[in-house]
């Protein structure tokens, strides 16, 4: 603890022309986020004195001193600086509004609803003061983020790529079912860098290839694995990433990673990662669906840039509805709502699995959250960070996780046709009937995050031929 406190130590230059009760200090350290200026309250030579004391302390206790006294938003907005994928975190917004006739309550039915999407709506001020008759909610498109890549997986891997660049990553390891829009994710983005992925896919190889499994083979290194070795995700990927890396290489977890990056800096690379330069293969793994703590920071920083001013806001009580695959992105945009300070809701629709299972999901996505960066966080942004964050319901029509029902094919056409925007029937399309029913009945303002899920039309219209076939004109038939 000692070595690391001395070579993490900061280098400290005091304003002249800033004296008494307020200290202007600037402070150079290999952290990023403390490479800012600092305002210490003291009295004269007492603000000498804390920053002596503070001097004599490693850069977390640093941080933890430094920042007690700023908004939270600030604090979050300092610490979210790194280095991304997406060059910025903008994304756009539309609303849709439901008109009167047939209107109900429940969402079951959107079949006899009518929806009008405005792609250009008043935000800031205009938020709180939009009091219309007809019902409405927002859409977040982060479907439009990447022509290949799902909203909430180019969201994940915001800062997981970055990550992997910096420690000389050659190759990732992760998997997914057969048309996991998680690995063709990772295999577009890898190959966009120059990186390898290899992709374990659940199941077997499908006679035609379409969809997020066609895009996962174009890209990337695919293997099918038998469902009875899938059940053992961990033991599998690390036996995999290991046969990978081969006798001189070496494997890592995101959590390592990430841990190298903050004990060592974003401007040089640890003595770790560099001696690895030697050797052949280094490789990371990243969990089904990118279920790693470090993959919450891209969520946060889509929370952060929602809640400016002229779009939500910090004030307005917003119901965000999200459709959740493995939680993680739910549980992201909890952790960041209440870093924030935020009055916003989350609420989650549980698709592939129960709520017990949704609820350990988050207790230990907020766990390692706190064990990787509490050490770089004020308490007082953490504060209120604990399971419960995100509120978990059921679809209004369960059913086995991938399943889609006769008649959803229709409505998710019936809403392109009428908004432009595309939902699919096993994820985004749960999270649209939560928000046509939530936005009639409540009074706080409904925001949907649509994820994407354009790729898996593909594989579902490859898998269920007699729904999609219904697609057809009526007059061709």
């Amino acid at each position: 603890m000692q070595g690391k406190a001395a070579y993490n130590r900061p280098l400290w230059s005091r304003d002249p022309a800033h004296s008494g009760s307020l200290v202007q200090v600037h402070v150079t350290s290999p952290y990023p986020v403390l490479n800012q200026v600092w305002y210490l309250i003291g009295e004269g030579s007492r603000g000498v004195h804390i920053i002596q004391q503070v001097a004599k302390f490693n850069t977390t206790d640093l941080s933890e001193a430094l920042v007690s006294n700023l908004p939270k938003e600030e604090y979050v907005s300092r610490f979210l600086k790194r280095k991304w994928a997406l060059r910025n975190p903008d994304t756009k917004i539309n609303q849709i509004m439901i008109s009167k006739d047939g209107l109900q309550q429940g969402g079951e039915n959107l079949g006899k609803l009518s929806f009008l999407n405005n792609p250009q709506p008043s935000m800031g001020d205009q938020v709180m003061r939009n009091n219309r008759q007809e019902p409405s909610f927002y859409v977040v498109r982060d479907d439009l983020l990447h022509p290949l890549v799902n909203g909430n997986k180019a969201r994940k891997l915001d800062a997981l790529l970055p990550l992997l660049e910096y420690s000389s990553v050659t190759d990732v390891v992760t998997c997914g079912g057969c048309q996991s829009a998680h690995a063709a994710a990772v295999a577009v983005s890898c190959a966009e860098r120059g990186l390898k992925s290899h992709l374990l896919l659940r199941g077997e190889q499908p006679a035609t290839l379409t969809g997020c499994n066609l895009i996962s083979t174009l890209y990337g290194n695919v293997s099918y694995v038998p469902r009875s070795l899938y059940a053992r995700r961990e033991e599998m990927l690390l036996k995999h990433a290991h046969l990978v890396a081969g006798n001189g290489g070496l494997v890592f977890s995101l959590a390592d990673l990430e841990a190298s990056l903050f004990s060592h800096g974003c401007g040089e690379h640890s003595s770790h990662v560099d001696s690895l330069t030697k050797r052949s293969k280094k490789v990371a793994i990243i969990n089904e669906g990118a279920g790693d703590a470090a993959a919450l920071l891209g969520v946060v920083r889509l929370v952060e840039y929602l809640s400016q001013d002229h779009l939500f806001g910090k004030d307005q009580q917003l119901k965000i509805i999200i459709d959740s695959g493995t939680g993680t992105t739910a549980v992201g945009f909890g952790i960041g709502a209440v870093c924030l300070g935020l009055p916003w809701e989350v609420t989650a629709i549980m698709l592939a699995d129960t709520i017990d299972g949704y609820r350990k999901k988050e207790e230990s996505l907020i766990s390692e959250f706190r064990r990787c960066f509490t050490l770089h966080i004020s308490e007082q942004v953490l504060t209120g960070l604990e399971p419960g964050l995100v509120h978990w319901v059921e679809r209004s029509s369960p059913r086995k996780f991938g399943n889609i029902l006769k008649g959803e094919v229709e409505i998710c056409q019936k809403i392109a046709q009428e908004t432009g925007i595309l939902t699919d029937p096993v994820y985004t399309l749960a999270a649209w009937e939560l928000a046509t029913q939530l936005c009639q009945e409540e009074c706080a303002k409904v925001v949907m995050l649509h994820t994407g899920g354009t790729l898996g039309m593909f594989g579902l219209a490859q898998r269920y031929k007699s729904y999609f076939e219904m697609l057809k004109d009526e007059y061709c038939r």
